[in-house]
């Protein structure tokens, strides 16, 4: 007997399921188009496109009512990304839902491969990312550059453990309606960055998969806010947003009645320990980690080496030996160490883009 063909992301009496692609934009013209042609041009029978101007004064609007028809557009005063996204949301009806950032592509391929790796118990599937610049030219590593494929069980550990895990940043994420219904709309007492809050919760309650594949593009500009060595306090800011997104984290868990994380699993993140470090150095006085100083910091850095997780072992004593010398080293030799570490990596994509 023939047995109907399903297609992925559906049953044989169901219509496939809706993804929603959210697009905040504030002041990106010159990417934003990219963008929602890349959400339109998506391989998969049900796309819905929501675009939320939050109060640009460029040329924004003009983009966005070329598209007319073809996705809703909503217009609000400059609330910041998370009341943009709030608003996109609150408009969404997809069973899978995308924050697209205004200036970052979708690959045709993306919808129909994260509804092949879609389950019940899925709170988001994240993909690779490809490094683009300003001009769509590809350059650099993968985003997430995986050594292996994750489970979904060794990224809960990883998180409950350390707070941190291989993600991509927000485009590179479908999530399920279900598990955002569960806290949105967000807060203003949760960070800025609406990935913050969805990334740090997906594997806390429920199943992250991952596909190791580019399937949207990542792009790299002189706007990005990923310089961090342009200004010495942002390395105590981005502390402070670490232990913002671990605090909702917790509060949201504890509301939920979630398993929380590991107590002091922010202390065991290996990234926040390298800006910790930076922190100290640069700004010391305004350092917001709370008991933090350069011993506790470099005895963290020693006990990093010996956690497994999901970096090899060469990766965990180059990041230690980093951290040890920053905190060590003279004040102006701690200085050049972060440059090197922070913003040479940063000129030099930028070289490569236009070189």
């Amino acid at each position: 007997m023939q047995t109907e063909s399903v297609r992925p992301g559906a049953t044989s009496s169901q219509a496939p399921m809706r993804f929603s692609v959210l697009v905040a934009n504030y002041n990106y013209d010159r990417f934003l188009g990219r963008a929602i042609e890349s959400a339109l041009a998506l391989d998969w029978p049900d796309v819905e496109v929501i675009v939320v101007d939050d109060g640009s004064t460029d040329n924004s609007r003009e983009v966005i009512d070329s598209f007319a028809g073809s996705v809703t557009a909503i217009y609000q005063n400059n609330g910041g990304q998370r009341s943009a996204n709030n608003t996109a949301f609150a408009h969404a009806t997809g069973e899978v839902v995308v924050f697209l950032d205004a200036d970052d592509v979708l690959d045709p391929g993306f919808a129909r491969a994260v509804a092949a790796a879609w389950s019940p118990t899925v709170t988001k599937v994240q993909v690779q990312m490809q490094l683009i610049d300003a001009e769509d030219r590809p350059f650099g590593d993968l985003i997430p550059n995986f050594a292996f494929r994750p489970e979904p069980a060794q990224i809960s550990a990883w998180s409950r453990n350390s707070t941190e895990y291989p993600t991509p940043p927000g485009s590179g994420n479908a999530y399920a309606r279900r598990f955002l219904d569960q806290f949105f709309p967000i807060g203003e007492e949760h960070d800025d960055a609406t990935d913050s809050t969805c990334l740090a919760l997906a594997p806390l309650m429920g199943d992250v998969v991952t596909i190791v594949q580019p399937l949207v593009k990542y792009r790299q500009h002189g706007a990005n806010d990923s310089n961090l060595g342009t200004r010495s306090d942002n390395f105590g800011r981005e502390v402070a947003r670490a232990m913002r997104r671990q605090k909702s984290a917790e509060d949201i868990c504890e509301r939920l009645g979630v398993e929380l994380p590991r107590p002091n699993s922010l202390r065991r993140s290996r990234h926040l320990l390298q800006l910790r470090a930076a922190s100290l150095r640069m700004e010391p006085a305004s350092h917001p980690l709370p008991g933090d100083g350069r011993i506790t910091a470099g005895m963290d850095a020693i006990r990093s080496v010996f956690r497994k997780n999901f970096d090899p072992l060469k990766k965990r004593v180059v990041v230690a030996g980093w951290v040890l010398a920053v905190l060590a080293a003279p004040a102006p030799l701690a200085r050049t160490l972060i440059r090197k570490r922070f913003t040479e990596r940063f000129e030099n994509q930028e070289a490569a883009r236009t070189g």
